[in-house]
């Protein structure tokens, strides 16, 4: 029988982490282990034995991974990425115990609204300009895949815009990036919140749909947000147009819409650090995907940080995301991997699990990233450490020496 032909294999890895489903030690390690790709698909997992029986390397590339780990690239599955300015007068006021209302008495930016106001400020090409570094940094700690959401300009044509930038970032960098819809994220201050709602629902919702400018529809439900009844409204007008649902729950109170978040079967729930355990239990038989993010917790000092192990007691899954915003310049997931062993509690193999497989899920990718399956897409990192762990222990370094994005070598440090 003739074997499939590869055109790159990555060999006799000191460790190689499936992350499939079902893996007893959450990572699905492979002592001496090899991948195999052709036409930007994985051929084949196992061991360097067991590739090399499998397929036909004429011809290959071949990059030994000896003393190293291979692993599935990281999915970064909320975030803000597309934004103007900068809000670092803001957090630094606050680090240092100051109230940011005085900030903005002095017309400095400060929290989404004024976010919103440099964003505006900035055309297509500008906001594309300033969103690839951050991308350029993501690629380069790991993240293939990277979950982008609109927010920032709650006007129907600067939404709209928004949604443009994610689809233009596509066309020019490696890194996939899902868009989300986000128009319910803040009342513009000029705008009476139901009459916003009115829009959000009625015009905006049908024009991203009708340009088929995002995946999903998200909705930031907490107290002085959107209430319960404004986010079913707004979701449910989503779903009618084809685009799934997400939420952002429960991240400063606990708002109730946890019942609705089970009741529309969102794809994911986010924050979670207010929803209660019998709440944890409903989403779980929901299929809801719970996200934490260690990072935006950490960054904003939060009162009452998401407790992950009561989350997985619960029955969810978890998935692991940077939140990167403008009050969470945060671009590295293995700094949440970090934070999330140390501060939250989850297992070197939990975190590593939640910020590939978990988060794949969240975004209902599974099916093609996340893992080092056959068939799926072949986004694999190989790391300059012998042991995964090393992820979480060694503190602020960045362990990624190469990137493989859809089989292609996109990042190879010396």
């Amino acid at each position: 029988m003739e074997r499939p032909r590869a055109d790159l294999v990555i060999e006799h890895a000191s460790e190689l982490l499936t992350c499939r489903t079902g893996a007893g030690d959450l990572v699905g390690r492979v002592r001496d282990g090899a991948v195999a790709v052709a036409a930007g698909r994985i051929l084949a997992v196992g061991t360097a034995d067991e590739v090399a029986a499998a397929v036909d390397r004429t011809g290959a590339r071949t990059i030994y991974a000896a003393g190293r780990v291979v692993m599935p690239g990281f999915v970064d599955c909320h975030t803000h990425l597309v934004f103007g300015g900068s809000r670092v007068d803001e957090y630094a006021t606050r680090v240092a115990g100051g109230d940011p209302a005085e900030l903005a008495g002095r017309g400095i930016p400060v929290g989404i609204v004024g976010t919103v106001g440099q964003t505006r400020e900035l055309g297509v090409d500008a906001l594309v300009g300033a969103a690839l570094p951050r991308l350029a940094e993501m690629l380069a700690a790991g993240t293939t895949t990277v979950e982008s959401k609109s927010g920032y300009g709650l006007t129907t044509e600067s939404e709209l815009s928004l949604l443009d930038v994610n689809r233009r970032l596509v066309e020019v960098q490696p890194v996939d990036v899902v868009s989300t819809f986000l128009g319910a994220h803040a009342f513009p201050p000029d705008v009476p919140p139901d009459r916003y709602v009115d829009l959000v629902v009625a015009e905006m919702i049908p024009r991203v749909a009708e340009a088929g400018l995002a995946s999903f529809c998200d909705v930031y439900c907490d107290e002085g947000f959107f209430t319960v009844e404004q986010s079913r409204r707004v979701l449910e007008a989503g779903i009618a147009h084809g685009l799934r649902p997400k939420i952002h729950l429960d991240q400063y109170s606990r708002t109730g819409a946890a019942e609705l978040t089970a009741e529309l079967r969102c794809v994911s729930a986010d924050h979670l650090n207010f929803t209660d355990p019998e709440e944890i239990r409903s989403l779980a038989e929901a299929g809801v995907v719970g996200v934490a993010m260690p990072g935006l917790d950490f960054a904003v000092a939060h009162p009452r940080p998401i407790d992950v192990r009561a989350v997985i007691a619960g029955g969810m899954t978890i998935a692991l995301a940077t939140d990167l915003c403008p009050g969470c310049w945060l671009t590295s997931m293995q700094f949440v991997i970090t934070l999330a062993c140390r501060l939250h509690r989850l297992s070197v193999a939990e975190a590593v699990r939640a910020a590939t497989l978990g988060a794949a899920q969240a975004l209902g990718l599974a099916d093609e990233i996340g893992s080092l399956e056959p068939g799926k897409l072949a986004d694999v990192l190989i790391l300059d450490v012998e042991r995964y762990e090393d992820l979480a222990y060694r503190l602020g370094r960045n362990a990624v020496a190469t990137v493989v994005k859809r089989g292609r070598v996109v990042v190879e440090r010396a």
